[in-house]
């Protein structure tokens, strides 16, 4: 035989074909998918014959595994990551917002102009020194006084008298 000529394949039936198509679909599907490996992998295990003859497929399925493994132990980090970044940056800058807000007011009411200082009891003070409001308030405390005194004996006659016991 020449080593150009490739040797002739034996002619199998049906089921042998089939089979056979059905393990090379394995060998080409457990590298996507996690689970179909962990499947194949079980029943590989399971017939150590089987394992024996498809040992290749057995080890794909156990590197498609830790594979798989590996991508979930980074994409965890990666999330971890993520949420870590998202806290940095945009609820804790929130909460001490809020926390600067809420203080914030109290600052804001210190802020605020004092009560005592009040412009109409300086504008008072100001008038009583003055001359003439200080005549013009003396007359009218006068006035004043003078009027209580004629009310309240006004209101003193206005009181009915209570009438003699009836015998």
């Amino acid at each position: 035989m020449s080593p150009e000529k490739p040797r002739p394949r034996a002619r199998r039936c049906g089921i042998e074909f089939e089979e056979e198509r059905a393990w090379v679909g394995f060998y080409k599907r457990v590298g996507r998918d996690p689970a179909i490996a962990a499947e194949v992998m079980a029943q590989l295990e399971a017939d150590v014959d089987m394992k024996r003859t498809h040992l290749a497929l057995y080890l794909c399925c156990k590197e498609s595994l830790r594979v798989h493994k590996a991508r979930q132990a980074r994409n965890k980090r990666i999330g971890q990551f993520v949420r870590g970044l998202g806290q940095a940056l945009l609820v804790r800058p929130m909460l001490g917002l809020r926390t600067r807000l809420r203080h914030g007011g109290d600052i804001a009411v210190e802020c605020l102009p004092d009560t005592r200082k009040e412009p109409a009891l300086q504008q008072v003070r100001r008038l009583g020194q003055d001359a003439e409001f200080a005549a013009a308030q003396a007359s009218f405390e006068q006035q004043g006084s003078s009027t209580v005194a004629v009310t309240t004996t006004a209101d003193a006659s206005a009181i009915p008298k209570a009438p003699a016991a009836a015998a």
